[in-house]
Protein backbone atom coordinates (compact mmCIF):
# COMPACT_ATOMS: atom_id res chain seq x y z
CA UNK A 1 0.00 0.00 0.00
CA UNK A 2 1.53 3.45 -0.95
CA UNK A 3 0.27 6.69 0.93
CA UNK A 4 0.24 10.08 0.38
CA UNK A 5 -0.50 13.05 2.51
CA UNK A 6 -3.86 12.70 2.11
CA UNK A 7 -4.93 9.92 0.01
CA UNK A 8 -4.14 5.78 0.33
CA UNK A 9 -3.50 3.40 -2.54
CA UNK A 10 -3.95 -0.30 -2.12
CA UNK A 11 -3.89 -3.20 -3.70
CA UNK A 12 -6.08 -6.33 -2.65
CA UNK A 13 -4.63 -9.19 -1.82
CA UNK A 14 -4.81 -12.28 -4.60
CA UNK A 15 -6.84 -14.32 -2.11
CA UNK A 16 -9.57 -12.34 0.35
CA UNK A 17 -10.48 -14.71 2.86
CA UNK A 18 -11.08 -14.56 6.38
CA UNK A 19 -7.78 -13.65 7.67
CA UNK A 20 -7.41 -11.13 5.30
CA UNK A 21 -10.88 -9.52 6.47
CA UNK A 22 -9.02 -9.25 9.59
CA UNK A 23 -5.86 -7.15 7.51
CA UNK A 24 -8.26 -4.98 5.36
CA UNK A 25 -10.25 -4.13 8.72
CA UNK A 26 -6.80 -2.91 10.12
CA UNK A 27 -5.51 -1.05 6.88
CA UNK A 28 -9.06 0.45 6.19
CA UNK A 29 -8.80 2.18 10.15
CA UNK A 30 -4.80 2.95 9.65
CA UNK A 31 -6.21 4.83 6.39
CA UNK A 32 -9.65 6.85 7.80
CA UNK A 33 -9.52 10.07 7.44
CA UNK A 34 -7.70 9.91 3.96
CA UNK A 35 -9.28 9.53 0.17
CA UNK A 36 -8.80 5.78 -0.77
CA UNK A 37 -8.06 4.17 -4.12
CA UNK A 38 -8.33 0.45 -4.35
CA UNK A 39 -7.17 -2.05 -6.68
CA UNK A 40 -9.26 -5.45 -7.23
CA UNK A 41 -7.37 -5.89 -10.74
CA UNK A 42 -5.65 -9.47 -8.84
CA UNK A 43 -8.39 -10.76 -6.58
CA UNK A 44 -9.08 -14.53 -7.64
CA UNK A 45 -10.92 -15.25 -4.83
CA UNK A 46 -13.14 -13.02 -2.22
CA UNK A 47 -15.11 -14.62 0.25
CA UNK A 48 -17.78 -12.57 1.74
CA UNK A 49 -15.89 -11.16 5.07
CA UNK A 50 -13.71 -9.08 3.44
CA UNK A 51 -16.71 -7.74 0.57
CA UNK A 52 -18.31 -7.03 3.86
CA UNK A 53 -15.60 -4.94 5.24
CA UNK A 54 -15.13 -3.18 2.28
CA UNK A 55 -19.18 -2.27 1.98
CA UNK A 56 -18.53 -0.83 5.51
CA UNK A 57 -15.27 1.12 5.05
CA UNK A 58 -17.21 2.31 1.70
CA UNK A 59 -20.02 3.62 3.60
CA UNK A 60 -17.70 5.24 6.60
CA UNK A 61 -15.84 6.73 3.81
CA UNK A 62 -19.19 8.61 2.88
CA UNK A 63 -19.99 9.27 6.09
CA UNK A 64 -16.83 11.38 6.56
CA UNK A 65 -17.05 12.50 3.04
CA UNK A 66 -13.69 11.18 1.29
CA UNK A 67 -13.25 9.70 -1.56
CA UNK A 68 -13.46 5.75 -2.02
CA UNK A 69 -12.68 4.59 -5.48
CA UNK A 70 -12.26 1.19 -7.04
CA UNK A 71 -10.12 1.70 -9.98
CA UNK A 72 -10.16 -2.11 -11.44
CA UNK A 73 -11.92 -5.38 -10.44
CA UNK A 74 -10.61 -8.73 -11.55
CA UNK A 75 -13.95 -11.27 -13.52
CA UNK A 76 -13.93 -13.18 -9.98
CA UNK A 77 -13.96 -10.47 -7.63
CA UNK A 78 -16.93 -8.85 -9.74
CA UNK A 79 -18.70 -12.70 -10.44
CA UNK A 80 -18.77 -12.52 -5.92
CA UNK A 81 -20.15 -9.38 -5.77
CA UNK A 82 -22.62 -10.42 -7.99
CA UNK A 83 -23.34 -13.47 -6.25
CA UNK A 84 -23.86 -11.90 -2.85
CA UNK A 85 -25.63 -8.83 -4.34
CA UNK A 86 -24.04 -6.19 -3.76
CA UNK A 87 -23.50 -3.75 -6.44
CA UNK A 88 -20.37 -1.38 -6.46
CA UNK A 89 -20.88 0.16 -9.97
CA UNK A 90 -20.75 3.62 -8.01
CA UNK A 91 -17.25 3.29 -6.47
CA UNK A 92 -16.11 2.21 -9.88
CA UNK A 93 -13.26 5.22 -11.06
CA UNK A 94 -14.87 6.69 -14.32
CA UNK A 95 -12.57 6.85 -17.13
CA UNK A 96 -12.42 10.61 -18.03
CA UNK A 97 -12.33 10.91 -22.10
Amino acid sequence: MAAKKNATTMKLAAVLDLNEATVLHRAFLDARGKNITLDASGVERAGVPCIQVLVAAARAWEADTRTFTITAISEAFQKTLSLVGVNIDHLLAKESH
